[in-house]
């Protein structure tokens, strides 16, 4: 693995990689977004989807609450271009017939295996290639700095990130362009934090 950033990485330097943003208004670098599929919540995204060259973080309360499906529409349309989907170390096998019935090019999606240590490792230099249109990865003991690392992969790679991580990470500080969380009671998603544009109010309901 290679040798972490330094901590006196010039301030200039972050900001033309994107991995400081300013609260309350745009970074002055956009790129448009990939539609999520979902209507609602394209309208309240300041790229109009998900970010791209950039981590979403999604925040679980546990496996299988929906997860997949919300990013299901936008990996159906990525492969359908051609482009290459990887899923880092995920926690269960995937279904294949549910994927190709969602419209996925099964032909475009790459599962890598990894062992738990090994895998923020491979998740990294899956963003950080340039042979993905999207990477999914399930980090279970990243800190702020190698989730910074992840983003600034996804930057350098093109790409869009997806780093699905425990409800318990979401009062931790991250750099991710992107953060969501499940909100169980109330079967919705909150928008913790989306760089460049402002925090919705209300938590959104999707119609997977």
């Amino acid at each position: 693995m290679s040798a972490l950033p330094s901590a006196a990485r010039p301030l200039d330097d972050l900001l033309a990689a994107r991995t400081v943003w300013h609260a309350g208004r745009s970074s002055g670098v956009r790129h448009a977004g990939e539609p999520t599929g979902h209507a609602a919540l394209d309208a309240v995204l300041p790229s109009g989807g998900w970010p791209r060259k950039a981590l979403t973080e999604l925040l679980l309360p546990g496996d299988g609450i929906g997860e997949v499906d919300l990013l299901l529409p936008t990996l159906a349309r990525m492969t359908a271009a051609g482009g290459r989907v990887a899923l880092v170390a995920p926690p269960y096998i995937p279904y294949a017939p549910a994927w190709q019935a969602a419209g996925l090019d099964l032909a475009q999606l790459e599962v890598v295996e990894a062992e738990p240590r090994d895998a923020l490792w491979a998740f990294e230099q899956c963003l950080r290639s340039g042979a993905c249109a999207a990477v999914l990865g399930w980090p279970q003991t990243a800190d702020e700095r190698a989730l910074r690392r992840l983003q600034v992969a996804a930057d350098s790679g093109d790409c869009c990130g997806f780093a699905l991580r425990d409800a318990r990470h979401a009062i931790n500080a991250s750099p991710a362009a992107l953060r969501m969380e499940y909100l169980c009671e109330e079967g919705a998603w909150r928008v913790r934090k989306c760089r460049g544009g402002q925090v919705p109010a209300q938590p959104l309901r999707l119609v997977h």
